[in-house]
């Protein structure tokens, strides 16, 4: 089992950039594709971002390619989401997901993710 911690949630104006940390527990971090995803007010989570278990493949959500980066550094069993140019539709509750996979390929669907953090609030101003 695995624990997840977000972090680097904050308010920032619009074009601004935030960098989002999640840190993990346990010693079989690298084992484990991770996922970014958000929930905005009113609306459904959907998936951001993700990145697979050795970090050799991401995938990006349309709405953000370009404009964020998803990364992962193994020895401190961290996952890190760069958002840049961000704008007041980002605005959302970002949750970090994981699962216990080796695949190549990202996953993008949230009932595949087994583990879940808290959430960190970000809030993008006009």
């Amino acid at each position: 089992q695995v624990q997840l911690v977000e972090s680097g949630g904050g308010l920032v104006q619009a074009g601004g950039s935030l960098r989002l940390s999640c840190a993990a527990s346990g010693r079989t971090f690298s084992s484990y594709a991770m996922g970014w995803f958000r929930q905005a007010p009113g609306k459904e989570r959907e998936f951001v971002a993700g990145i697979t278990s050795s970090g050799g493949s991401t995938n990006y959500a349309d709405s953000v390619k370009g404009r964020f980066t998803v990364s992962r550094d193994n020895g401190k069993n961290t996952v890190y989401l760069q958002m840049n140019s961000l704008k007041p539709e980002d605005t959302a509750i970002y949750y970090c997901a994981a699962r216990l996979s080796t695949l190549r390929f990202v996953i993008t669907t949230e009932e595949r993710y087994a583990y879940w953090g808290q959430g960190t609030q970000v809030t993008v101003s006009s």
